[in-house]
């Protein structure tokens, strides 16, 4: 058999689904299940799309690291060269520990505490992409506090419909995120003005998976009026950051490769004189999305005249974008059966929600201990897992070649609650 899956890292090999050189039928059998499975290969392939996009470009590229955090993806990505995108002081933490350079750090999200910008300023990171004027004051004081200059971006919302998700559309006015488009001038006066406050660059995120070019250059064209207006305000800047946002294939997308999001992108500089600029990109699920695959057992099959169903071991608390936006992942038995019927079935969780699912009206053929791989997992997988029902998480196993690496070990029932404790009688 030589089916096709979303990732060529991923590939059937005599009728058994394969990570690189390791059958998953392997590694269900020496770790369990659930488990997600990552390809080594498949994250430096990704990498290679935008180094190869980038050229002799002066573009940095910050892996969005909440798509996936783990410190074996994060050491692969900075080895590789790559900058991050952080949105949190543990997500800071986490690159840190990793040894990440600093002045290769933007640091993005609404809600910014004061002691996360206290641990950025530390750090030394490269950029605050400020989404607010509160937020814009607080840093200010932060900064002056601890004698510390921040250089900051603001995150501008050009009221873009990057047409996906509204869950993960992040650029329309009705969004919470950034300052909007009419206010930014306004507001990149004021922070030319502030101590500890140094104007950096221009910021702009839309959302995520997006399959075209369309929105991020109806983004940039208004993103390019304000800087020629800062410019004539006398404020000048020194990168422009686009978000990041490229989507992968889940089934039969036609995909935007980085090069011509680029090309577009600095084609349209160029044209406004504006050649000299950074181009800052912050790709997530691009780079790790179809890197990873989520394994889980059937544990029951229930047939009923309304709906047939595979209940497995994995559940929303493993995958919960398909409860969360109705996502597609697509469904691969590892070892698929010739002989059985072949039923739509929808995939459910042993949790006790109705909206525990991962797949529904999926045509397979299967039976009671069948292993399952849901594919496109390595982004918003792991990185959103929960303990809910008291579920430990699963492990995670890097595959490199025909090696296997434990990246973190599933967790025990008694690490759940060992930090707990019960009142005095």
């Amino acid at each position: 058999m030589n089916r096709v899956t979303v990732a060529p890292q991923f590939q059937f090999r005599n009728g058994v689904l394969h990570a690189e050189n390791i059958p998953l039928t392997r590694l269900a059998q020496e770790f369990g299940t659930p488990l997600y499975v990552y390809s080594r290969q498949a994250l430096n392939e990704a990498w290679k799309s935008y180094r190869q996009a980038v050229g002799q470009r002066n573009v940095l590229v910050c892996y969005g690291m909440k798509a996936n955090s783990n410190l074996a993806v994060l050491n692969e990505f900075k080895n590789l060269g790559a900058g991050f995108d952080i949105v949190s002081g543990g997500e800071l933490a986490r690159a840190l520990a990793i040894g990440a350079d600093p002045h290769k750090i933007v640091f993005s999200g609404v809600g910014k505490q004061a002691w996360e910008m206290q641990a950025a300023l530390k750090a030394g990171v490269k950029c605050f992409n400020v989404e607010s004027e509160a937020e814009l004051a607080r840093l200010a004081q932060v900064a002056n506090q601890a004698g510390a200059i921040a250089a900051v971006s603001l995150r501008v919302n050009p009221d873009v419909d990057a047409k996906t998700h509204p869950y993960i559309s992040t650029g329309l006015k009705e969004n919470k995120f950034g300052i909007a488009i009419e206010q930014a001038l306004a507001v990149y006066q004021r922070a030319a003005t502030l101590p500890g406050i140094k104007v950096l660059g221009v910021d702009c995120h839309i959302g995520s998976q997006i399959t075209e070019v369309a929105p991020y250059l109806d983004a940039l064209d208004k993103l390019l009026a304000l800087i020629e207006a800062l410019a004539q305000a006398g404020i000048a800047i020194e990168h422009l950051d686009l978000g990041g946002g490229i989507g992968i294939r889940y089934t039969d997308e036609t995909l935007l490769s980085p090069t011509v999001l680029l090309d577009a992108v600095f084609e349209r500089l160029e044209a406004h004189g504006l050649g000299h600029l950074q181009v800052v990109l912050e790709p997530g699920r691009s780079l790790v999305g179809n890197a990873g695959v989520l394994l889980t057992s059937v544990e029951y099959l229930k047939h009923s005249e309304a709906k047939n169903f595979a209940i497995v071991d994995a559940a929303m608390n493993d995958l919960i974008r398909p409860t969360l936006y109705g996502a597609w992942h697509d469904v691969e038995p590892v070892a698929p059966r010739t002989e059985s019927a072949t039923l739509a079935y929808d995939i459910v969780g042993p949790i006790c929600e109705s909206g525990d699912w991962l797949a529904r009206d999926r045509q397979l053929a299967i039976k009671q201990g069948d292993l399952l791989a849901i594919m496109s997992a390595g982004a918003y997988a792991f990185a959103m897992a929960s303990q809910y029902n008291t579920r430990p998480r699963a492990a995670e196993i890097m595959v490199d070649g025909d090696q296997v690496h434990v990246v973190r070990p599933r967790e025990t029932l008694a690490s759940l609650f060992d930090s707990e404790s019960v009142l005095p009688s």
